[in-house]
């Protein structure tokens, strides 16, 4: 399965990618070294080129990112009248909840783009389920 990445371009143009894309270490971030302003550069730069990075060195543990993408897959398989029960509109202040796919507007515009060669409609694919989880150790796979 191939990737496609867009990258947001000038005035808000999306751009073709080829499958590669940023990966950042953090660690001087939680450490607090002088390291900490490069990686805040390339986090900036990735957000602006990119709009999304994987990181590494974040020192969260692999069972507890494996846990979380489990529940957050059970989660997104349920009907969409389930994942509505908890919709938005009901969170009040702490704006928390779940929003389907369109139902969340930027400047009043749903945040959609066109779909993209694998039909999703989303600005990335995300990594293919045939990807062995072990060459994600260590990096946040959503």
């Amino acid at each position: 399965m191939a990737l496609i990445f867009l990258k947001v371009g000038p005035y808000g143009a999306l751009q073709a990618l080829d499958s590669s894309f940023p990966v950042i270490d953090i660690h001087p971030l939680i450490a607090g070294t002088a390291a900490r302003d490069r990686v805040a550069k390339q986090i900036g730069q990735a957000c602006r080129e990119y709009g999304f990075f994987y990181i590494v060195g974040h020192g969260v543990d692999e069972e507890l990112q494996q846990r979380l993408e489990r529940l957050s897959r059970q989660f997104f398989a349920q009907a969409i009248e389930r994942k509505l029960e908890i919709r938005m509109a009901l969170g009040g202040r702490a704006w928390r909840g779940y929003f389907p796919v369109g139902g969340e507007l930027t400047s009043g515009r749903p945040d959609l783009v066109p779909p993209n060669a694998t039909g999703s409609r989303f600005r990335s694919s995300l990594i293919p389920t045939s990807t062995p989880r072990s060459s994600l150790s260590n990096r946040a796979a959503w």
